[in-house]
């Protein structure tokens, strides 16, 4: 068989089954929803709702959260189905695997890899950030070259504090999914009480003239204002509804999976929503969007700023503790489809390795690493502006691969099903092209040259060492 030829080479869904059959299923609806919403509320409900009423719709940005949320929640519904009928480890690469074949299998799950990738390294920055904001209101000074990404101009060389809750998480992660399940659902439950404490509190210090306009008008020749600002603050917090993948990647360790799945997905993307809304209502309520630039602690500044310094502090405690909610999400969701790589052969098998727990901890130490190096060059604004594209790139493959699953007579279609098929699935699509147009030219040009780096690994590397070679 020629090179080209292998491209279409389809993987055979038992075959998923028998090499995943020794991840252990130890995860219920509970566990699954806690890991999806510590996940999609994670550092974006701190983080960006200032930042892209800033850079891109000023109070609008809850509008921008409501479009990215019915987006996702299209895509939602497309994971649910291809969850139900394909439970395994690796989420959208190995449902392309089966349905469109191992070279568009890997191309998906190449972008989404960066999608894991970023958002780990944008999470444990934004971690850092509330750590050392914490730290210095109580008086301790950081030093600068270890406080933020390489920036000799500004004397910052390495995000140590950032590197020290990635390696914290990993050795969480690496001794299993259930412990890692159980401090994520107590951790989730804290968080959400501090947001809904942040929501009561802050809404007694909203001025409604900082709501005025609320829809800035456009600002020629940039994506400030007016409705084109609020489409591109969508494509730029898409990132923060990626936790559903999450819960998709880890599918072949869940409990009755075929209910499961469909129930976590679309509850956590449920829950997450009506918070970052609510958050964004308030933040941009209680000062002028503008005061957000740049700004990667906004909650914790508005309440202090606004007088409630001790609550901003127990909101900066709570936001570094419920951080990792996030981090231990997409550690688990990365590692998974690391994993499901290695077993593949699109990368060196010893990373689809189990040890002798049936952990792939091979795959979480290459992770952690990699984030490690990402978080200790790219700057919060910048990864955030980046990880949204694999996302939309991931839900365009769900969406269209509906139709072609629905045609598979030697799956199982008993569970879940997208509704009003096939309409549905192409709106889907359109919706997740429209926002990824969206992002700006630097996120279009780094997707493109990500993309055809991963199709250089796959010619190279990846068709050669295939396990489909092997039959």
């Amino acid at each position: 068989m020629g090179m080209f030829a292998k491209f279409g080479r389809k993987e055979d869904p038992q075959n998923y089954a028998d090499k995943d059959g020794h991840l252990v299923p130890v995860l219920g609806t509970r566990e699954m929803i806690a890991m999806g919403v510590g996940t999609i509320v994670g550092a974006g409900i701190f983080t960006m709702p200032g930042i892209v009423a800033a850079d891109y719709a000023g109070p609008a940005v809850t509008l921008s959260f409501v479009v990215a949320a019915v987006v996702a929640g299209l895509a939602a519904l497309a994971y649910s189905e291809f969850a139900s009928a394909l439970p395994f480890a690796g989420s959208i690469y190995s449902w392309a695997n089966v349905v469109f074949g191992e070279f568009w299998g890997w191309i998906s799950g190449w972008a989404i890899l960066a999608e894991y990738l970023i958002a780990l390294a944008l999470v444990a920055s934004s971690w850092s950030a509330y750590f050392q904001g914490f730290v210095e209101r109580i008086g301790i000074d950081i030093p600068t070259f270890m406080s933020g990404a390489y920036n000799a101009q500004a004397g910052t060389y390495f995000d140590f504090f950032g590197a020290v809750a990635l390696i914290l998480v990993a050795l969480l992660v690496r001794n299993g999914v259930k412990g890692a399940a159980r401090v994520e659902s107590v951790l989730v439950v804290l968080k959400i009480a501090v947001i809904l404490l942040f929501i009561v509190v802050g809404a007694t210090a909203i001025r409604v003239n900082n709501w005025t306009p609320f829809i800035p008008a456009h600002q020629a020749g940039t994506s400030f204002g007016g409705l084109s600002g609020v489409w591109a603050g969508a494509a730029q917090v898409f990132f923060a509804y990626l936790g559903f993948d999450m819960i998709a990647a880890n599918s072949a360790e869940a409990k009755n999976p075929q209910k499961t799945m469909p129930r976590s997905i679309v509850g956590s993307l449920g829950i997450a929503t009506v918070l970052y809304v609510l958050v964004s209502a308030v933040l941009v309520g209680m000062f002028h969007y503008t005061q957000y630039k740049n700004n990667a602690e906004a909650a914790a500044w508005a309440l202090a700023k606004s007088g409630h310094v001790f609550t901003a502090n127990m909101l900066s405690i709570v936001a570094l503790v419920g951080m990792f909610t996030g981090l231990i999400a997409l550690m688990l969701g990365g590692s998974r489809l690391i994993y499901a790589f290695g077993r593949d052969g699109m990368v060196p098998k010893t990373l689809g390795k189990l040890d002798e727990r049936g952990l792939p901890n091979n795959a979480v130490l290459w992770v952690t690493l990699a984030a490690i190096v990402l978080g200790s060059i790219f700057p919060v604004g910048m990864l955030a502006n980046l990880v949204s594209s694999g996302t939309l790139i991931a839900f365009i493959f769900a969406a269209v691969g509906i139709l072609v699953l629905r045609r598979r007579k030697d799956i199982d279609h008993s569970g879940f099903l997208m509704p009003l098929y096939p309409v549905l699935p192409l709106v889907s699509a359109g919706a997740s092209l429209f926002l990824l147009a969206e992002l700006n030219i630097d996120a279009k040009l780094v997707t493109l040259g990500w993309v055809i780096f991963g199709a250089i690994i796959y010619m190279l590397y990846g068709v050669r060492h295939s396990t489909k070679n092997e039959n």
